[in-house]
């Protein structure tokens, strides 16, 4: 039975939001975490929680306020009390209600911590108090104590602690640097881990606590445990010589821009060479939720919703956005050309290349990958006069893309119909990378607000394959 432009968008967005709920963090905690009498279950680990003493709680990331409700919640109030629960978890401001911590309106001790501005994901001087306080927490534990660390995706610049000599903001300035560079997430997080204190181990190194338990929530493909936050309580498999040739690739020869850095990495590749500095054997990292996750989830919501889907979460990175945004356009075009699949739903985060400060606009790697799909399917409409309805969409799971309040983007009929009324050039407003400005003329934008959950980004793209259309259209 056709389905109608209106219809198209309504299953586009309701697949996307039911991939996200699959990853809600609270409801992934309580999977993994509960009690049964004297015993402590953690996914397939049992702990006697006769021989715990106290239970500590730290973390970062933009998942650590649904985290931190659902570890409450599972622990319950009465081994809150007997073990004196008590906690620090950094957290964007946007993830704490501006008049009371959530977490404490759950009966619960562990403090969420505003260690970074909403949209702005570079570290702060609000996070390095946040770290510093994480830190003295861990270090004042004793054999006989337990803490979890609740880790997820942007737990990089909420935890940092610069290394003695370079400062926090030579360290903005090189998360800057590398952003508008392109430079991917591992090679981001190996320059982060370098010359950190906290990151790459440096929290379980820190922590004198009998056994420490990290859950995760993975924003990085393939769940590399040293990469996701930078790997706080996972052994650093990165060099000082390998952040070294990084910095110097992207600073192509500006080393003014972070000398005390340079001078650090150059110290530290003589002196480490490939030594590893290796984290206890009392941790445990336990991924709890991840991007497969979210794009099986949304795979049943297709199949509820009468589709014939194909599904692909990524577990490499993934090029820039603006290429895959033209790969899920000609897909589109061909789900509705051929028989198979009506229904395409894809996993993954790709990157962005930043215009020049003088012509950028605004936007995220969604935004841009969608408006991407706009310029590739813009001249199908010379083909196809009256096109059979599609919807394409892309959104970070976290609710937030680049420095906007959007969560990302998604192109039907009725953004067609906007660029010809308003003579929009979309192709103009991708090269400025001006996304945001583009979707907000043909109300393509998707608001959520924070998730409070983190598993890199789904797209979703639906088409209308009628029998009386043959041919590549829109």
């Amino acid at each position: 039975m056709p389905r109608s432009a209106v219809q198209l968008r309504a299953d586009a967005l309701a697949i996307w939001h039911a991939a996200v709920a699959a990853v809600r963090s609270d409801r992934l905690v309580q999977e993994n975490v509960w009690v049964e009498g004297d015993w402590l279950h953690v996914g397939d680990e049992t702990l006697d929680l006769r021989s715990i003493g106290q239970i500590a709680v730290v973390g970062a990331g933009k998942a650590g306020a649904g985290m931190a409700a659902g570890l409450a919640a599972a622990l319950g109030p009465q081994l809150q009390a007997a073990k004196q629960l008590a906690g620090w978890v950094n957290v964007p401001a946007d993830c704490i209600p501006a008049d009371t911590n959530p977490t404490r309106q759950r009966g619960s001790p562990i403090h969420l911590h505003a260690a970074r501005p909403a949209g702005i994901n570079e570290p702060t001087t609000d996070g390095v108090y946040g770290a510093e306080k994480i830190l003295e927490i861990v270090r004042g534990l004793g054999p006989q104590d337990l803490c979890f660390c609740l880790i997820s995706g942007g737990g990089s610049a909420l935890l940092p602690a610069p290394v003695e000599g370079v400062s926090l903001a030579e360290k903005q300035a090189l998360t800057r640097l590398l952003s508008a560079g392109g430079a991917n997430i591992q090679e981001l997080n190996t320059v982060r881990k370098q010359l950190s204190r906290i990151k790459g181990g440096g929290l379980a190194r820190a922590c004198r606590a009998g056994r420490l338990i990290s859950l995760i929530i993975s924003d990085v493909l393939g769940d590399p445990l040293d990469v996701i936050a930078s790997g706080p309580t996972v052994t650093d498999r990165s060099t000082p010589a390998e952040a070294l040739a990084i910095l110097e690739r992207y600073l192509r020869g500006n080393e003014s821009l972070a000398p005390a850095a340079l001078a650090y990495l150059r110290a530290q590749a003589v002196v480490r060479g490939a030594n590893h500095s290796h984290t206890p054997s009392n941790v445990t990292n336990r991924v709890i939720g991840n991007n497969a996750v979210a794009v099986d989830a949304a795979g049943v919501e297709a199949e509820r919703r009468g589709y014939s889907h194909a599904m692909d979460a990524a577990t490499k990175l993934e090029g820039p956005a603006e290429e895959v945004g033209r790969h899920l356009a000609r897909m589109a075009l061909r789900m509705q050309s051929e028989p198979g699949p009506d229904c395409l739903i894809t996993g993954g985060e790709p990157t962005v290349q930043l215009a020049p400060a003088e012509i950028r606009g605004k936007g995220g790697r969604n935004q841009q990958l969608v408006l991407a799909a706009v310029v590739e399917l813009l001249p199908s409409l010379a083909l196809a006069p009256s096109p059979s309805p599609l919807c394409l969409l892309s959104g970070g799971t976290d609710g937030e893309d680049g420095p906007t309040d959007a969560a990302g983007a998604f192109l039907d009929a009725e953004t067609f119909v906007r660029v010809g009324d308003r003579n929009l050039d979309p192709a103009d407003y991708l090269r400025r990378n001006d996304a945001y400005r583009f979707f907000q003329e043909t109300g393509g934008l998707i608001h959520t607000g924070p998730t409070h959950t983190n598993v890199c980004d789904v797209r979703v793209v639906v088409v209308d394959r009628r029998q009386d259309s043959p041919g590549s259209r829109i």
